[in-house]
């Protein structure tokens, strides 16, 4: 039996999704308790990773468990119980075993937080604070320019892709609120970094510290490698959602 799963975690305390050594990772702590309540060793594979640092309202996961039936609601009250209390599965359905839940996704919704105003003790860890005010419509002339299909090999640590570090991102939307912007980036994809990058090097630009012709020339396909250094905070940036 195939179950997907949608999770919600603030990632302060953790070294990004994905399972490594000697770190703890959102997907160590889920495994460890799902293995705990079946009494075996449970894999889950995710729709994507995130860094260590960043939050996410509506990851998604698989995993395959050697049972005909199985309670979804007393597993899903279950591990919640068994779970530290800033990770929380939010939704446990069965679906078909072909299903995956990173090959099978058509869009990854991701949204970068930033706060204008003075500091906030219940938004520090979860949104970026900016002390220059913020011009939000060049802000968001700026960020059309990556708006589309382009090779992001400047705008990822990646060492190497298998598609040539080519990405579409379908849209970007900037929402101003009561001194907090929210950056929502809809795309095919995201590579390491790639949105803390997009966003730094934004800013960069609406900061006047960067012309914004650079963009271009960082996006084409002809410039030579060269990494922005312009990477925003981890603690701004959120996955929203994953589209099926």
């Amino acid at each position: 039996m195939r179950i997907f799963a949608s999770v919600c975690y603030r990632g302060t305390n953790y070294f990004g999704w994905q399972r490594q050594p000697n770190v703890i990772t959102v997907q160590e702590v889920i495994e460890d308790k799902l293995s705990q309540f079946f009494n075996r060793p449970i894999t889950i594979y995710g729709a994507g990773r995130t860094d260590a640092g960043v939050h996410a309202f509506g990851q998604k996961f698989h995993f395959d468990v050697e049972v005909e039936e199985l309670d979804l609601d007393r597993l899903l009250y279950s591990i919640n119980m068994m779970l530290p209390n800033d990770i929380k599965i939010d939704d446990l359905e069965e679906v078909e075993d072909d299903f995956h839940a990173r090959y099978s996704a058509k869009a990854k919704i991701y949204v970068y937080t930033i706060v204008q105003d003075s500091k906030d003790p219940f938004l520090y860890d979860t949104t970026f604070l900016h002390p220059e005010k913020i011009d939000v419509d060049l802000l968001k002339e700026v960020l059309t320019h990556f708006v589309g299909v382009h090779n992001f090999k400047n705008f990822t640590s990646k060492e190497e892709d298998e598609d040539n570090f080519v990405r579409e991102i379908y849209n970007i939307e900037v929402n101003d609120h009561n001194s907090i912007i929210n950056i929502t980036l809809r795309g095919d994809g995201f590579m390491r970094y790639m949105i803390r990058f997009i966003i730094g090097t934004a800013l960069r630009v609406v900061d006047k510290k960067l012309d914004i012709s650079k963009i271009d020339e960082l996006l084409s396909d002809d410039s030579p490698r060269n990494i922005v250094s312009y990477k925003a905070p981890a603690c701004g940036l959120a996955l929203l959602e994953v589209e099926y």
